[in-house]
């Protein structure tokens, strides 16, 4: 003798509300056991040491005070300096677009056709139509 469904499910509801779970009658997947987890984040960043400052943030932090600081930051004149050799080489990020009438402007135009060609493929195509 089996047991009717519709009292397996009033058990379930019961059985949710008892242990505190969500109720799921056609189990579905709802990713309830990844959001109960622990959070990862403050364990993992605590894990990597503190980053130090960088030329960056000292030239930030100091950029308040009237004179210019004279620094010299080897990583981004490097990185400055590979970029120019491959803008120069055509190899470099493409210029931004302004506005809409300037990509209009700078877009591909098409290669003008003849009368002849034109006439030409108005036969060869026209004629199936």
């Amino acid at each position: 003798m089996s047991v009717p469904k519709s009292r397996l499910l009033d058990l379930m509801k019961l059985q949710t509300t008892l242990f505190s779970t969500t109720y799921n009658p056609f189990r579905h997947r709802t990713g309830s056991r990844i959001l109960r987890q622990r959070l990862r984040g403050p364990s993992t960043s605590s894990y990597y040491p503190p980053r130090l400052a960088t030329i960056k943030d000292l030239k930030k932090t100091f950029s308040h005070f009237p004179e210019e600081l004279e620094t010299w930051d080897d990583f981004e004149e490097d990185r400055l300096e590979r970029v120019a050799n491959a803008k120069m080489r055509g190899k470099g990020a493409p210029k931004k677009k302004r506005s809409r009438e300037d990509s209009k402007k700078r877009g591909r135009k098409r290669p003008a056709v003849s009368s002849e060609v034109a006439k030409a493929k108005e036969t060869t195509w026209g004629a199936g139509r």
